[in-house]
């Protein structure tokens, strides 16, 4: 039986056996200098993956079938090189790479960038990556199948609100850059991906760093970086256009149009969008529209470019989730939920009646979160100095929305209002709808010098200064009944409620974050040794409460140093080991601050990385494989106590940490199939946690708190296990078939490790189909169905939890909610280019 097996193994790969017959060995070099160009990447046929050159300069492909085969090699800083082979015999082939004569976009941000010597754990997405699954979802469902990557969506399709989760670390912990500039929101340290609507379709490449990695500019990165670069040179005129039609009546339509290089110095850009969804929850539509312009000068040694993008939202809100009464209980669990939360009329009908997965408890029809935010970056790089290239960018980010709620009873004492006493009648409460805005800029400049000292030493000098200015204001601008009891002139509606205006809070916010970095680099033989050292200094203007709980403008004032040290070694066989270990601070964000005051206010979160890894770039084979070890001192986390000021904020834990391993690999044994997977298991513990749990009377009001202490629990939303899987087949010419999956263990929603409190492990497997061809006039027609949830599992990526107790009463309470996301739903494109 065995010899049966082994001979149907064999038979099953001896076409591939007789196939490899040659051997095909690249070397690749400086044309100058002869030097050989070690981690130049070397791509032959369609192998979507290049193999890396090894310290000697050379890429070796093996048991290669005879034929034609189109060899291309490129390396930053040169200029690419493409040549027909005829592979007949075992060849060996030269290749000479020239410096580049004009500087290449990628220069922008190469200060924050990892290379491919760095001791870093990082992935490149390039824009091919990007395209297959653009499809109008924001741009993290685009990185969902990198390593640790957890993603999730408010509205349930990947439209409107989303977020993503690195090794367990929340959006305020991923450090983003675009084209080296931050766009984390300075005050929150989210970064908000719907206002940036189709952003992805002018994206020219993506580096994620897993943990500290080399971020230089923006708030620290405390589980990783995402470093975005947008679209760089494009030599010929191009026009073309996609469109997109899926399910929940998602549509997507993009125009993008270039000028191509004019007389060998300008090129002009632009792109327009417009996305709109249903959504996957009840009345969780989005609105989206943006657009993208971009102009270059490419000089003898320099480059000038200007960027202007902008986007703007208009989202129903699907912010608070779905009990678990609704989506996992049964009909009397909903019948307490209405009674424990004072329910009645439309709400408590909309919860009996809707299906439990799309539950929305918004029924106002103007429930909406609008914003809009405009972005313009002046990129500089210049090389008149031999070895030295000198970047600058300014960039200035207005921001401006609002989003309106309505709010039922609301107390006038709530609003600083005094109750109304008329003469047959007093309120003391009110229906309202109200507005809360954000008015906000933020501007600065970032700057670098590279100075490439000798073939063996680089060394970057450089940082940035960002300012950030913040209205936070409230308007009332409907009640149902006066909210003044004379004085006040109000517009009546038909049903006798009153449209007016009242700004019932106002306070600004200034932020500045000042850095300065030096990076050395510096190649012995086959090792490179890398130093980062930054500096980081923050001020902080706000309104927050002083000693006396007085609420008053404060000031804090942080001071951070951050070094980074590595060390990276080439293999003899392409493969490399590499080893780093970097400091990192990050600020508390402005709820910290404004609901506490100096003697509570925490304290800012202290890391320690260490990263270990071995990278391995062949034809048919590549893969990363790293251990990680993040410490973590002061981390910041809800631990429902009570401060001095009655606020619910985030606690400093003393101890906590994350551990893992990580796996990255991708196989093409032959050209038309492919597969590639990544893992990453971790261990993400806090050593000692205390849980506060509020006591309320029978009235509702706090009268004291419980505490619970535990050991060695795992930290909120850090799943154990995250692993993805994509089988790729080409079948013919341009059409390819791709099964995708993703597997998420168990999460919890708090740091107890309560299983009662925590969302269920999930596999969900997606279908990519594409085909594209030509005809005259049209160089590229694609076709593409992308069928997410092929198998309809039912999930919950995120969610939340809190608990209660009541006086006399030792039992406690504890309410979860959770964001369900789609059933089997496809998404269909359309991409034409001219």
């Amino acid at each position: 039986m065995n010899r049966k097996i082994v001979l149907s193994i064999w038979v099953l790969f001896c076409p591939f056996v007789l196939w490899a017959q040659h051997a095909l060995t690249v070397k690749v070099v400086d044309e100058e200098t002869k030097v050989a160009l070690s981690g130049a990447s070397v791509y032959l046929g369609a192998a979507a993956s290049g193999v890396q050159a090894d310290r000697q300069g050379q890429a070796t492909f093996r048991q290669l079938k005879g034929g034609s085969y189109l060899l291309r090699v490129s390396y930053v800083g040169y200029q690419a090189v493409q040549q027909e082979l005829t592979i007949d015999a075992n060849k060996e082939v030269l290749i000479a790479l020239k410096r580049r004569p004009f500087l290449a976009d990628e220069v922008v941000v190469s200060a924050t960038r990892a290379n491919q010597n760095s001791a870093t754990t990082f992935k490149n997405l390039n824009k091919e990556d990007l395209a297959k699954n653009n499809l109008g979802q924001d741009l993290p469902y685009l990185l969902d199948q990198t390593p640790a990557v957890v993603t999730y969506s408010d509205a349930g399709a990947g439209v409107g609100y989303t977020g993503i989760r690195i090794r367990g670390s929340d959006p305020t912990r991923v450090n983003v850059t675009i084209n080296g500039i931050p766009y984390n929101d300075s005050e929150s340290m989210g970064t908000f991906w719907v206002n940036m609507p189709d952003f992805a379709s002018s994206v020219d490449n993506i580096q994620i760093q897993r943990g500290v990695g080399t971020s230089t500019n923006g708030a620290g990165a405390f589980g990783a970086s995402i470093n975005v670069q947008t679209n760089s040179r494009i030599d010929t005129a191009y026009a073309e256009l996609d469109n997109t039609f899926g399910s929940f009546n998602t549509w997507k339509n993009t125009v993008r149009i270039g000028t191509g290089l004019i007389n060998d110095k300008f090129t002009f850009d632009g792109r327009l969008s417009r996305i709109s969804s249903d959504g996957f929850i009840d009345r969780g539509a989005s609105d989206l529209k943006s657009f993208y312009l971009s102009g270059a000068w490419y000089g003898k040694n320099s480059l000038l470019r200007a960027n202007v993008f902008s986007g703007k939202e208009k989202t129903y809100q699907a912010w608070n989730g779905i009990p678990e009464e609704k989506l996992f209980g049964t009909a009397q669990d909903v019948e307490g939920y209405i009674a424990d939360n004072w329910l009645e009329g439309r709400d408590a009908d909309n919860i009996r009646n809707a299906n439990p997965r799309t539950y929305n408890s918004f029924l106002y029809k103007d429930q909406n979160d609008n914003y809009q935010q405009d972005h313009y970056q002046l990129l500089f790089s210049n090389n008149s100095v031999d070895r030295l290239v000198l970047n600058a960018a300014l960039h200035y980010t207005r921001g401006r929305g609002y989003y309106e709620e309505y709010r039922p009873g609301e107390s006038y004492g709530s609003y600083d209002l005094d109750n109304v006493v008329l003469p047959d009648t007093t309120f003391t409460r009110t229906d309202l709808v109200r507005q809360r805005w954000l008015d906000n800029h933020f501007y600065g400049l970032t700057y670098s010098a590279e100075y490439r000292a000798t073939d063996a030493l680089n060394l970057t000098l450089g940082g940035a200064y960002n300012e950030y200015l913040g209205d936070h204001y409230g308007d009332i601008v409907w009640s149902r009944n006066p909210l003044f009891a004379q004085g006040e002139h109000y517009d009546f509606d038909a049903d006798g409620s009153f449209d007016t205006k009242h700004r019932y809070y106002f306070n600004d916010a200034k932020k500045t974050d000042f850095n300065v970095f030096g990076k050395g680099e510096w190649r012995m033989g086959a090792a490179s040794f890398f130093a980062d050292l930054q500096y980081r200094r923050v001020g902080y203007s706000f309104l927050g409460y002083d000693r006396n709980l007085n609420n008053v403008q404060q000031d804090a004032n942080m001071s951070f140093f951050n070094p980074k040290f590595g060390v990276s070694y080439q293999l003899e066989n392409a493969g490399q080991l590499y080893a780093s270990y970097a400091i990192g601070n990050k600020e508390p964000v402005r709820n910290d601050f404004e609901n506490s005051t100096p003697d509570s206010r925490p304290k800012a979160e202290h890391l320690q990385n260490i990263e270990l890894g071995y990278r391995l770039g062949r034809r048919q084979f590549n893969a990363g494989i790293n251990a990680y070890g993040m410490f973590y001192r002061d981390q910041l986390i809800l631990t429902g106590q009570v401060n001095d000021v009655g606020a619910q904020t985030r606690m400093n834990v003393p101890d906590s940490y994350r551990v893992g391993l990580e796996a990255d690999a991708k196989w093409q044994p032959i050209a038309q199939f492919s597969w590639a997977v990544t893992g990453a298991w971790s261990r993400n513990k806090v050593k000692d946690f205390y849980e506060y749990i509020t006591v309320y009377d029978e009235n509702w009001d706090p009268v004291g708190q419980v505490e619970n202490h535990f050991e060695n629990t795992n930290i909120a939303l850090s799943p154990s296990f995250v692993g993805s899987s994509e089988l790729a087949y080409r079948p013919f010419g341009k059409a390819e078939v791709a099964f995708i999956s993703k597997y998420v263990s168990r999460q919890y929603l708090d740091n107890t490790s309560d299983k009662d409190r925590s969302l269920d492990a999930f596999f969900v497997n997606n279908l990519r189909l594409g085909y594209a061809f030509s005809v005259r006039g049209v160089k590229n027609i694609g076709i593409n169905l992308l069928i997410n949830n092929l198998f309809n599992e039912k999930y919950e990526p995120n969610g939340y939890t809190y608990s209660s107790v009541f006086e006399g009463d030792p039992t406690v309470y504890t309410s979860n909610f959770y964001y369900p996301q789609a059933g089997t739903n496809f998404l269909l494109g359309l991409n034409l280019k001219f």
